[in-house]
């Protein structure tokens, strides 16, 4: 009997040591679901969504200490509630925790409540800073978007306004300079007939011969009529044929329709495809192989033109370093940019250029 009496008091000590072990599980187990669910939370929350998840975790929060509700406010110095620091050493203060009763972490009496509690701060923190970092650089995603936008348009203005002119000049030129240069042939045709034996005479209309085949040749560089007439790949085949007479072997392959350029577009497009020939004229070093490729019906558009020339190399290219050495690729890469395509060139390791210029179909809409 008394054997019994005196193992009581084991008893009752083992019982009091489990049910201490059984509520510090408890803690432990509520702790860490109050940092996974509010973790889980915080990790998906966006800007639109910000403000009812930490709502959220505050009134855990709360219910975590045993009070009964629970707010976030913004970071006002003179507002009551503790403070949320944005992640880092020199962390700013970036809003306001507000709980009923708790005027600040000191007054937890649990070290591992107190803990845990700071943790779910630190992450709320951290969100929010990551949330306001999102929305500066959405701001200025967009702020950059728009200027490129605007920078697009003026280009597009700017070239426009440049054909334009281009159009009135190369007309006055047509029905002025022209027609008068072509009637100055004829009258100097005349006299030589008139006096074959003239050496004079002779050497007079070939001057204004060749002053009329110049002043051709400065009417269609500045607008072809052929563009306006007949369209885009007529032009280009125009420039193809140039190429031919210069001695150049010259593969064309011009695919799908160009009725559905814009003016704007095919205009672009030719002005890419001049300044690449007139490139390959200049540097190729004479006449080689030449392939020019155009493909409408493909999305994205593709004008494609590569010479096999000698110059210039990527290594001459890089290495030139000349002042308005890029000025004719900056120019045609402009001009895609402004209509919505892109323009890449590439030169050879040993020599000869591939200009592709890009244009999506949406760009045309």
């Amino acid at each position: 009997m008394d054997h019994r009496i005196s193992a009581l008091p084991n008893d009752s000590e083992t019982i009091a040591e489990l049910r201490e072990l059984y509520r510090a599980a408890e803690s432990r187990a509520a702790r860490l679901r109050l940092l996974s669910v509010s973790g889980q939370d915080l990790a998906k929350a966006e800007a639109s969504t910000l403000d009812d998840i930490l709502s959220k975790c505050a009134e855990r929060l709360a219910f975590f200490v045993g009070s009964r509700s629970g707010s976030v406010s913004a970071a006002d110095e003179s507002a009551a509630g503790i403070d949320i620091y944005a992640p880092g050493q020199d962390g700013q203060v970036v809003a306001k925790l507000v709980i009923e009763g708790l005027s600040g972490l000191d007054a937890i009496p649990d070290a591992e409540d107190r803990e845990a509690f700071r943790m779910q701060l630190d992450m709320m923190g951290t969100t929010i800073e990551r949330i306001r970092t999102e929305r500066e650089r959405s701001a200025l995603l967009a702020e950059l978007q728009e200027r490129e936008k605007t920078l697009e348009m003026l280009l597009e203005k700017i070239f426009t306004a440049q054909e334009e002119e281009r159009r009135r000049v190369s007309h006055e030129l047509h029905d002025g300079v022209a027609q008068t240069a072509t009637a100055l042939v004829r009258l100097l045709e005349g006299s030589e007939a008139r006096q074959s034996s003239s050496a004079v005479g002779v050497s007079q209309a070939e001057v204004a011969r060749s002053l009329v085949s110049e002043l051709r040749r400065v009417i269609a560089g500045l607008r072809p009529t052929l563009l306006d007439d007949l369209g885009f790949l007529a032009a280009l085949h125009s420039l193809a044929d140039g190429l031919e007479t210069q001695g150049f072997n010259v593969t064309a392959r011009l695919e799908g329709d160009d009725r559905s350029l814009s003016s704007l577009h095919e205009t672009a497009l030719f002005r890419v495809a001049q300044e690449a020939i007139t490139n390959i004229q200049k540097h190729a070093g004479g006449p080689c192989d030449v392939s020019i490729e155009a493909r409408l019906d493909s999305d994205p558009m593709v004008l494609s033109i590569a010479d096999k020339g000698r110059g210039p190399s990527a290594e001459t290219r890089a290495s030139a370093g000349l002042a308005g050495h890029n000025v004719g690729i900056d120019v045609m890469k402009e001009r895609m940019t402004a209509i919505g395509g892109a323009l890449d060139w590439q030169a050879g390791e040993a020599g000869g250029v591939t200009v592709t210029a890009t244009l999506p179909k949406r760009s045309q809409r």
